[in-house]
C-alpha cells in the first residue's frame, strides 16, 4: 500500500481556539478519501494545511513522498486545491480563467493543457461564455479543470458538490472516479452520505479531533451499534419518550420509521419488548446499521463542535 498522505500530531491554533486537534490521518494512493464531520470541526483548515496555504503549529509526515511540511512549495505543486467557493475570476471567460491559471503555473504547454481541460470536462462549447453567467454545476467543472490544469498527483477538494443539483453531483463522482482509477489521489471533504458511500474510505473529524478512519464498513462495525426500526404513530413522542430508555442510545426519525440504536444488545432489545407489549399496534423489527446511523451517533458523542474559530 502507497500513501500519499502519510502524516502523524497535526495541530492549528487561531488564538485561543484550537481547531485541529492531534490529527493524523492517511489516505491511499490512487484512492477517494472523503472527509466529513459537521460544521467548524476543522475539515477545511486540515486541507489548508496540507496544501501548504496554512502552516500547522506542530505536526509531520509526509504527503506525495515529499517531507511534510518541509517541502511544502514542493507539494504545493503537486496539489490541486479546489475551495468550497467559486474563487476563479466571474468577469473572465471558462478559456480566459483557463489560461490565467496556466500562466500562474508557467506550464510552457499551457494552451494545449487549456485545450485538453475544455475538451475532458465538456466546457468546450463554453468556452467563450463568462464564468459569472455559469450555474452551478458549470462553475464547479471549471474549478476542477483549473485544479487539474497543472497535472497533480493530488486533489484536495472542500464540499466542492454544495448547492450543485443532484445530476450534476453524479457527474462529478464519476470524474473523479476515473481520476482515481488513472491513479490520482483524492481526500473531499462533503456533508452527503451518498458521496460517502462512493469512497474508498472515510475519515470523520469532530471539535478538532480524528474519530474515526477506514472504509464504510469497518467504521459502522468499529462503533458495535444495534438498530431497530419502529414504526407506528406518534413517532416523535416515541422518540422523545425512548431517549432515557435502558439500552437505549440514539433516536433518529427516518421518514416514516423511527430507528432505535444501543451498544448493548440486550438492554435495548428488552426495552423494546417491552414496548411492543404496552403498544401492540407499533411495528418493531431490527435492521442493519448504516453510516448514516454511525455517523449521527459519532457527532452526538463527540461534544461541541462549534468554537467560534474558522472551520
Amino acid at each position: 500500500m502507497t500513501l500519499a498522505i502519510d502524516v502523524h500530531g497535526l495541530n492549528k491554533s487561531f488564538g485561543d481556539h484550537h481547531v485541529v486537534k492531534d490529527v493524523s490521518l492517511q489516505v491511499e494512493q490512487g484512492h477517494i478519501t472523503g472527509f466529513l464531520g459537521p460544521n467548524g470541526s476543522g475539515k477545511t483548515t486540515t486541507l489548508r494545511m496540507l496544501c501548504g496555504l496554512l502552516t500547522a503549529d506542530s505536526g509531520s509526515g509526509q504527503v506525495l513522498g515529499l517531507e511534510f511540511p518541509g517541502e511544502a512549495d514542493a507539494i504545493k505543486l503537486q496539489t490541486g486545491y479546489m475551495t468550497q467557493r467559486f474563487s476563479l475570476y466571474e468577469d473572465l471567460t471558462i478559456e480566459e480563467n483557463l489560461a490565467f491559471i496556466a500562466r500562474v503555473y508557467s506550464l510552457p504547454d499551457g494552451k494545449r493543457r487549456v485545450d485538453e481541460a475544455l475538451d475532458r470536462l465538456s466546457l468546450g462549447a463554453r468556452r467563450a461564455q463568462l464564468a459569472g453567467q455559469l450555474s452551478g454545476g458549470w462553475k464547479q467543472r471549471l474549478a476542477l479543470a483549473a485544479c487539474l490544469l497543472h497535472e497533480p498527483r493530488l486533489l484536495l477538494l472542500d464540499e466542492p458538490t454544495a448547492g450543485v443539483d443532484p445530476s450534476a453531483r453524479r457527474d462529478f463522482w464519476e470524474e473523479l472516479h476515473r481520476l482515481a482509477a488513472g491513479g490520482m489521489s483524492v481526500l473531499v471533504s462533503t456533508h452527503y452520505m451518498d458521496e460517502a458511500e462512493r469512497c474508498h474510505k472515510l475519515a470523520y473529524i469532530a471539535s478538532g479531533r480524528l474519530l474515526a478512519q477506514g472504509t464504510a464498513a469497518e467504521i459502522v462495525d468499529s462503533l458495535h451499534l444495534f438498530t431497530w426500526s419502529i414504526r407506528g404513530d406518534n413517532l416523535a413522542a416515541l422518540s422523545e419518550q425512548l431517549r432515557t430508555a435502558a439500552g437505549v442510545e440514539q433516536t433518529v426519525v427516518f421518514g416514516a420509521a423511527l430507528h432505535v440504536s444501543g451498544q448493548d444488545r440486550g438492554r435495548l432489545q428488552s426495552t423494546l419488548e417491552q414496548l411492543a407489549a404496552a403498544q401492540p399496534a407499533l411495528h418493531i423489527e431490527p435492521i442493519a446499521t448504516t453510516l448514516e446511523h454511525a455517523f449521527i451517533y459519532l457527532m452526538a458523542h463527540a461534544g461541541p463542535a462549534g468554537n467560534g474559530a474558522p472551520a
